[in-house]
């Protein structure tokens, strides 16, 4: 998965006749004789920055495989310029759908409206986009970041229900202008902000990344004498603080709670050994969810604008149990 995948070609047809592929007639591919055709997906990924990210990639090729789709594959290695790339190779491919999950927020209505002129639609996988014009694509799959955020706060405030001291955070964010990023700390801030002894004292990207969250923690313990409790945008981030955290001298999750998102196999297996204490998941697993959407959309047919995927949270003891049979 670290390594660019130019294509990922899958031998099969899709049980399904497409009048017109591209949602509008862009290309002609298996429209004679009434026969079936395969539908051609270009997938732009963010890269392979996390274990969730290389289980999404899976996920997706493994379902495309499984619907017939043949999947164009590329990694973006967390450039936006080279997602705006891809999905212009794919316009110039005459692939039938593009779907995408993107770098960052801002920065689309070009290229997506390049797409459109074509007749390609889009589909947003896992992070949306910022851009007012919501005709540039069809529907956007993923997870409510800003509710991540609220539940990773609510915790907090839980857990703190009986303290009147104050309360310092330090907040390890995704990458800078990302949708989860910018959201989960929205949501975070949110729910905290109703109680005055909650303090975040420091806050700085780790880009998602487990290398770059061990870097920031370790300036952050620097920098920080009291910090009580580390709120991480994403598990590899969190599992790179603990390193920090134990290189200090400390224990991490008792002498500094751990919040993370995600759920990851690693991640859910520090906080079944305690040095993680709560975790929100996001699920990675989107690919069946995306087929099946693409599918619909090729035919013409009617999507929701907005699906959300069905996550929940754990504990320490329901890592414990459901551990064994991670998927990720």
């Amino acid at each position: 998965m670290f390594k660019r995948i130019s294509a990922l070609v899958v031998v099969g047809l899709a049980a399904m006749s497409v009048a017109a592929c591209g949602g509008g007639g862009s290309t002609t591919a298996g429209t004679s004789g009434g026969g079936d055709s395969t539908i051609t997906m270009g997938f732009s990924q963010v890269g392979a920055e996390s274990g969730w990210r290389t289980a999404n990639t899976k996920s997706v090729q493994d379902a495309a495989k499984k619907a017939g789709i043949e999947l164009k594959f590329s990694d973006a290695q967390q450039k936006q310029e080279n997602q705006i790339k891809a999905i212009r190779s794919y316009i110039q491919q005459k692939v039938d759908i593009i779907a995408f999950s993107p770098v960052v927020e801002s920065g689309w209505d070009t290229v997506l409206k390049e797409a459109q002129n074509a007749k390609i639609p889009v589909i947003l996988t896992d992070r949306a986009v910022d851009s007012k014009d919501t005709s540039l694509y069809k529907t956007f799959l993923g997870s409510d970041f800003v509710e991540e955020g609220k539940k990773a706060g609510q915790w907090l405030v839980e857990e703190y229900k009986d303290s009147t001291d104050p309360v310092n955070i330090v907040e390890l964010q995704g990458t800078t202008g990302s949708a989860p990023a910018n959201d989960r700390k929205a949501g975070f801030a949110e729910v905290i902000a109703a109680e005055s002894k909650f303090k975040i004292v420091a806050s700085q990207t780790g880009d998602f990344t487990r290398a770059k969250g061990k870097e920031v923690m370790e300036a952050f313990l620097k920098a920080q004498p009291d910090i009580d409790v580390l709120y991480a945008h994403n598990d590899d981030m969190g599992l790179g603080a603990i390193e920090a955290i134990e290189g200090a001298g400390k224990v991490p999750g008792k002498d500094i709670k751990i919040i993370t998102v995600d759920a990851v196999k690693d991640g859910m297996q520090a906080l079944a050994d305690g040095k993680i204490n709560y975790i929100v998941e996001c699920s990675p697993l989107l690919g069946p969810q995306l087929m099946d959407l693409a599918k619909k959309v090729v035919k013409g047919e009617q999507v929701p604008p907005r699906v959300v995927t069905e996550e929940t949270t754990f504990t320490q003891e329901q890592a414990k149990q459901v551990l064994s049979t991670r998927q990720y």
